[in-house]
């Protein structure tokens, strides 16, 4: 029996078969928690395209690069990639305009794989053509060689050059394309407000947010950051449940809540609120990087970093007022107490013990004490004490009125 009939091999070969997609899914979490998940980043230039997959193809490292032709209309053709088209011959040259943004390189549906659009070229005979923009030109790109052509040249040559119009050409360009890169979600954007995208555009994270950067970073006394997500209806469904990683791992607390949170489909009239919640716990010279991962199906996931600096420990949110709130509570019910406290006090001296005025008030024999001490004397006195005193003040009184005439009586009878 050959090794290709063995049982043993087959069903060995049949279990390993089997254990592929665990496999895989096993590496795509060890990934996700590992941090290695790789996401779309704006290009540093605007010589880039998204294919009718979605798919990025990067041309950065192309700008400038220089394609001739001899002849076509009468004149040598001349394209700098991405940046522009010219006619040239005896008398001079004639620009036929220039690359100015990326949504002027655009995937082709037809025979062609992208298309590049230059304009604002020389406006000589030209001035009201296509909106005023002078003349224009169309750069036609194919992936690999010309139709009828190979090019001699590694980078690609130029298949044929035709005159649309003394204001317009039509160039046909075969390039050796590099490989697509990532799968961008298009239509996707997070921003600090519902109709911004500060952060991702159009799938893509931008400047400043994917890694980690001193001069974006929040302040400590922060303690909310709000993000809104926006994408196309019809795949809004695809979003997932977003997910954070903490560079150091310990330090700061962070939790995620809000309708992104939950993985709620966002769209363009409805965007989901992702609320991101962090306390520093330890102080720390450099910020720390919260890392962003937003799963997409079938797309490479969306992820960007924001910063947080902790130059001091923050305390948990509201043990500074709860202090102050059970200050109240003890202030309210020993305000209370006491009312009822002097209520039945009153109630009790009057009723009882048949005093009235200020003496039927509760402690006021203690505050009359006391009153006494510090004042070395006298203090509070009581209401029969008082009325004692108006009496022998009245008396007092007479007895001085009657002393003069007495003393008048005995001047007379000496002075006889």
């Amino acid at each position: 029996m050959s090794l290709s009939q063995s049982p043993i091999v087959t069903s060995s070969f049949l279990l390993s078969f089997s254990m592929m997609p665990g496999i895989i899914i096993i590496f795509t979490v060890l990934l996700y928690q590992t941090g290695c998940v790789v996401s779309v980043v704006t290009p540093a230039t605007n010589c880039y395209v998204l294919d009718n997959s979605s798919h990025i193809y990067d041309f950065s490292n192309w700008i400038g690069e220089l394609f001739e032709y001899d002849g076509g209309v009468g004149a040598d053709c001349a394209i700098r990639f991405c940046k522009d088209v010219e006619l040239r011959s005896q008398s001079g040259y004639i620009g036929f305009g220039r690359f100015e943004g990326f949504n002027y390189f655009v995937a082709d549906s037809e025979r062609y794989d992208f298309v590049q659009e230059y304009y604002n070229g020389d406006l000589q005979h030209c001035e009201t053509y296509h909106d005023k923009r002078g003349r224009t030109a169309q750069l036609n790109i194919i992936c690999g060689d010309c139709p009828n052509v190979q090019c001699k040249k590694k980078l690609g040559c130029i298949c044929s050059v035709t005159s649309e119009s003394d204001c317009r050409v039509i160039v046909e360009l075969a390039i050796p394309c590099e490989k697509p890169g990532l799968r961008v979600f298009e239509g996707f954007t997070v921003g600090f407000h519902p109709r911004s995208w500060e952060i991702v555009y159009n799938g893509m994270t931008q400047y400043g947010y994917e890694k980690a950067y001193k001069d974006y970073s929040f302040d400590t006394d922060q303690r909310r950051v709000s993000l809104y997500m926006t994408a196309v209806a019809s795949l809004s469904k695809l979003v997932q449940k977003p997910t954070v990683t903490v560079s150091p791992k310990t330090g700061l607390e962070v939790t995620l809540s809000g309708s992104g949170a939950t993985g709620s489909p966002p769209t363009t009239l409805s965007p989901t609120l992702l609320n991101i919640d962090w306390r520093c716990e330890t102080a720390h010279d450099d910020p720390y990087v919260v890392q962003l991962t937003i799963p997409v199906e079938g797309y490479d996931p969306i992820q960007f970093s924001l910063t947080k600096m902790c130059e001091s420990k923050q305390n948990v949110a509201g043990t500074s007022t709860k202090g102050w709130a059970l200050f109240g509570i003890f202030s309210c019910v020993f305000f209370v107490i006491s009312t009822m406290f002097c209520c039945g006090g009153f109630i009790y001296k009057t009723q009882v013990q048949k005093q009235h005025g200020i003496d039927a008030l509760p402690g006021m024999t203690i505050l009359s004490a006391c009153l006494e001490t510090v004042s070395g004397g006298g203090g509070y006195m009581r209401a029969d004490d008082l009325n004692g005193a108006y009496a022998s003040e009245a008396s007092w009184t007479r007895e001085s009125v009657r002393e003069p005439t007495s003393s008048r009586t005995s001047e007379r009878r000496y002075g006889t």
